[in-house]
């Protein structure tokens, strides 16, 4: 397995896959781990954890360097994303307990509660795009209530699991408690099998997380899923199209636009397109593209050279359906898997740049004629995870995200992003079950009823 540096090609490191024996043992080493876990409180638990969120803040360059040679990521958002996983840390250790007390229910018992239990050992499939946040923001509450984790992450990212890994041992978590699993994709059917894993949660691809559901759901385990988004954000008749446009180009472009909340779709209502089209344009000229170890750059290479390819080919099926691109478009002509950013107009049904997630720095805008069409297009598309609605009456725009918009996670003047101390996750898609707040900590446990005559 190998870790190639996006900006140069060059290889990084090279990882020995390991064996089925030696996956076999890690997960059954974490499950006997958990068994002892389980059983200590929560004060134990909560003061290893912020010795973690402490060790991330106090590493945060080291693994923002890591970030930038293995996922391309510029070295403020790595270090952006050590500081929010330290903030997860703690927001757990501080209220875990809390959310996993018992609640005592009236009924016809002597004594009638809920009492929240650990399931085990969980698996965790995770993405490259943010290597740290996207492990930390299911570990922090697994780990806090009581389960133990194992870490099957994207193979480009191979280095920043094997640090995470390292910093939670350091930190003092037990060893077989939290463990990276250095394998291919292929070996992930085997390790859901195990009887040793209580649950899986994944964050990824539709197709991912249909395959691991699949597997998974013929077992019978728990799963979680945050898949692909396609985030509408919809630009009313009476937006501040300055701030809108901002807003949006912020969105679209953050972690160089790949990002599944990332803003996708924006629906202009036809007496502002024009104008937000040309904030548009302004905005995204200004962003830099370059090396990510640089400084005063906001945008690195994509990923992986496929990955770039991918997108490129979805913007130029556009173009040949009717799609007008305005800006970009283009491989930049430099050694890095980089991508011009890109904003395509005139965007139609039946495109790739209408129907499909375009994982990149490349912005599809469509034309509709009032609100009613724009909510449609909104809700028009197999994925439902993040939405944002832009309009100087902020109750009205309210009402849309609340009950108008088909996805898990609606903004109003500003855009989408995960919180610990809200849930996050999608419908359709997207995927289905939440993360982060009370109701993330609660995804793998036992809620367990109790009565007592």
């Amino acid at each position: 397995m190998e870790s190639v540096n996006p900006a140069t090609g060059e290889v990084v490191a090279t990882y020995k896959e390991m064996n089925s024996q030696e996956l076999d043992t890690i997960v059954q080493e974490a499950d006997e781990a958990q068994s002892h876990w389980g059983r200590r409180s929560f004060e134990e638990r909560a003061a290893l954890l912020r010795k973690v969120a402490d060790l991330l803040e106090t590493n945060k360059e080291t693994y923002a360097g890591l970030m930038a040679r293995e996922m391309g990521k510029p070295l403020p958002q790595g270090k952006s994303e050590s500081e929010k996983c330290a903030w997860v840390c703690r927001y757990y250790a501080d209220h875990a307990e809390q959310f996993l007390e018992d609640e005592m229910i009236e009924s016809d018992a002597g004594k009638s509660y809920i009492t929240y239990n650990p399931l085990g050992t969980v698996l965790a499939i995770m993405p490259w795009n943010f290597p740290f946040w996207q492990l930390f923001r299911f570990a922090a509450p697994a780990l806090m209530a009581g389960n133990a984790a194992v870490l099957k992450h994207a193979s480009n990212v191979t280095g920043c699991a094997i640090a995470i890994e390292e910093l939670m041992h350091e930190a003092g978590i037990p060893k077989p408690l939290f463990r990276t699993l250095v394998a291919g994709s292929d070996r992930v059917e085997g390790v859901i099998s195990s009887e040793h894993i209580a649950a899986v949660t994944l964050t990824g691809s539709t197709r991912a997380g249909k395959a691991v559901a699949s597997t998974a759901g013929s077992l019978v385990k728990k799963t979680v899923l945050e898949l692909g988004g396609s985030d509408p954000y919809l630009i009313l008749a009476d937006a501040d199209i300055e701030q809108a446009a901002e807003t949006c180009v912020t969105s679209r472009l953050i972690n160089g636009g790949q990002s599944c909340i990332a803003a996708k779709r924006f629906i202009v209502v036809k007496d502002n397109y024009d104008l937000f089209i040309e904030n548009m344009v302004d905005r995204m000229k200004e962003k830099r593209l370059g090396d990510p170890f640089e400084e005063n750059v906001d945008i690195g290479p994509m990923a992986r050279e496929d990955l770039r390819d991918e997108l490129h080919e979805q913007v130029q099926q556009s173009v040949d359906a009717g799609a007008e691109c305005i800006l970009g478009g283009k491989i930049p002509d430099r050694k890095g898997t980089y991508y011009s950013s890109t904003i395509l107009t005139n965007v139609t049904k039946g495109m790739p740049a209408y129907e499909e997630e375009l994982f990149g720095p490349v912005a599809s805008v469509i034309r509709v004629k009032d609100e009613q069409e724009a909510i449609r297009v909104a809700n028009d598309s197999d994925f439902g995870l993040g939405a944002a609605v832009f309009s100087r009456d902020a109750d009205h725009a309210e009402r849309i995200a609340a009950e108008e918009l088909e996805a898990g996670c609606c903004f109003v003047n500003a855009f989408v992003k995960s919180d610990p101390r809200l849930p996050f996750g999608g419908i359709k898609q997207s995927g289905y079950g939440r993360e982060l707040s009370h109701l993330g900590i609660r995804e793998f446990v036992n809620i367990k009823t109790v009565y007592r005559a």
